[in-house]
Parts: structure tokens; C-alpha cells; sequence
């Protein structure tokens, strides 16, 4: 049986500049830190649309919303980070716009991506298609992919 693949990029470039700590980190990590992350979705199919494609790419304008909701000029911090209500204020200040997140890093941005776009597939397309894989990257050198 064949099996059709498609790929959206928000690339580096269209500026979802996010900061964020792994507090549990013996490393740099747990220090607030930031980058212009890239998503990439994958999106598979067993038969085209009436205009052979697996996913309008025109019509994902709610999911570059949601990513611009969570991470454009965002500090996202974990739920358990015991320094929380430290965060909380500066948000209440004005200083950051605080997400509070389940956990942080590429893989759990990953995660959370993956869900939100599988019920926005789901909701937009049914069962003719689905996200496979959505890759986060923090730069050239790191990312995390969370896949069906």
C-alpha cells in the first residue's frame, strides 16, 4: 500500500524566540536560556485529496497561531519548577509572558506540539491523514522529534 508524506516548516527565521530552563539540570541547562526554535510536521496519508495532496498547507494558519501562542517571545517554565511564583511575577510585572508548561526542552515542545496538531488534523482532515512526526530544533546541532 503506498503511503503519502508532507512536511511543514516554521523555520528559525520566522522568530518563535522562546526562553526556558530544565531546572532538574546539573548542567548550563538550568539556566534560562533561549532560541529561535524551528517545528517541522510531518504529515502522512493513505490516499491524496481531491487536489492530491496529503494536507493544504494553506490552511494551518491555526496551528502557526498556536505556536506563536506558546512560543513568540514566550518564557516557558515547568509546572514542578520550584521557582515558579518567582515567574509568576515577573509575568504579573510585565517583564515576561509567562507559559507554564507540563516540562521544558525540544522534546517536550515536541510533545505538546505532536498533540495539539494530531487534534487539529484530526478535527480539519479525520482519519485520511495524520501528523507522523513533529522535529523540534534549537539551533543546527540539537533537536527532538516525537513521532506515532
Amino acid at each position: 500500500m503506498v503511503k503519502y508524506f508532507s512536511s511543514k516548516k516554521y523555520g528559525h527565521e520566522r522568530g518563535l524566540s522562546a526562553a526556558f530552563r530544565q531546572w532538574k539540570a546539573d548542567s548550563h541547562c538550568k539556566y534560562v536560556h533561549g532560541y529561535s526554535l524551528e517545528f517541522e510536521f510531518k504529515f502522512g496519508a493513505n490516499e491524496l485529496d481531491e487536489r492530491n495532496w496529503v494536507v493544504d498547507f494553506g490552511g494551518l494558519k491555526e496551528l502557526e497561531k498556536w505556536l506563536r501562542n506558546h512560543f513568540d517571545h514566550k518564557t516557558l517554565v515547568a509546572s514542578d519548577d520550584p521557582e515558579l511564583s518567582k515567574f509568576r511575577n515577573l509575568d504579573d510585572d510585565g517583564i515576561i509572558q509567562l507559559v507554564v508548561v507540563e516540562s521544558t526542552g525540544a522534546e517536550m515542545f515536541a510533545k505538546m506540539a505532536m498533540e495539539y496538531s494530531a487534534g487539529l488534523i484530526q478535527k480539519h482532515y479525520g482519519e485520511r491523514c495524520w501528523v507522523e512526526s513533529v522535529t523540534v530544533r534549537e539551533h543546527g546541532a540539537n533537536s527532538a522529534t516525537c513521532s506515532i
